[in-house]
């Protein structure tokens, strides 16, 4: 996933290259919101979709609630979820913009736990659901515009706080978290409004998995597997500005 995400990313930066090969007639042609991109403030909204996974970090122990026996945790079947939120847009320099996206996010992890033969412990993956609260900060570097096309790249630091933060599918988990965005798409200038299309890629910083003390005898198995969980999470959004 992460290698086709990083191949679509490199698609996006190379697009406007091509566009510069078009028509003289065509290029006459009066563009679209002329001087839209030199506003001091402007609003929108966003749509998209997620792929939550995690970076695992197993800690391969043995231990009697193991029944000696190591397990090892990892995603499979990354669910698509969704994601929305609304646009603030500064300007700060001619190229440059301090964008804040504060939405709402749904999607679900999958857990499949193995032993170090291989073998599946459960025949049915730990789903991890997560409704999360957003509040992106983003520095925005556009390119020039050409005609109705122009490329950006983007990076910040998103803040988010799940709301079924309560244990699920034997494993606690914390609540809050800190990622680092970056992200590249294009804005296209349609007649009405700018359109925009973002693939972005965020990783955690914060350990999500809340080791219990006192846990459940039936859970200790999976939180004993589990040094720590980062999240990482591919997004394609769409902007409405």
């Amino acid at each position: 996933m992460l290698r086709l995400f990083c191949i679509l990313v490199l698609i996006l930066v190379g697009i406007p290259s091509f566009s510069q090969v078009i028509p003289e007639a065509r290029s006459r042609r009066l563009a679209n919101l002329p001087g839209y991109e030199f506003q001091q403030l402007h609003f929108g909204f966003l749509i998209g979709f997620n792929f939550l996974d995690y970076h695992i970090y197993n800690t391969g122990a043995r231990t009697s609630d193991n029944k000696y026996v190591a397990r090892y945790a990892e995603v499979e079947d990354l669910a698509p979820g969704i994601n929305l939120g609304i646009i603030t847009d500064l300007r700060i320099t001619r190229n440059l913009n301090l964008r804040v996206l504060p939405g709402v996010s749904f999607g679900e992890r999958n857990l499949t736990f193995y032993n170090e033969f291989g073998e599946k412990v459960d025949e049915d993956p730990l789903r991890i659901k997560s409704t999360f609260i957003d509040f992106p900060i983003v520095l925005k570097y556009s390119a020039f515009r050409l005609h109705n096309v122009q490329p950006f790249v983007d990076t910040g630091v998103s803040f988010k706080y799940d709301l079924a933060r309560d244990k699920q599918s034997h494993l606690q988990m914390k609540s809050f978290d800190t990622c680092l965005d970056f992200g590249a798409g294009l804005d296209f200038y349609l007649q009405y409004f700018r359109f925009s299309v973002e693939l972005k890629s965020s990783f955690g910083l914060t350990n999500l998995h809340k080791l219990e003390v006192d846990a459940d005898y039936e859970d200790r198995p999976y939180q004993q597997a589990i040094n720590a969980l980062k999240s990482r999470v591919f997004s394609i959004n769409f902007f409405f500005e």
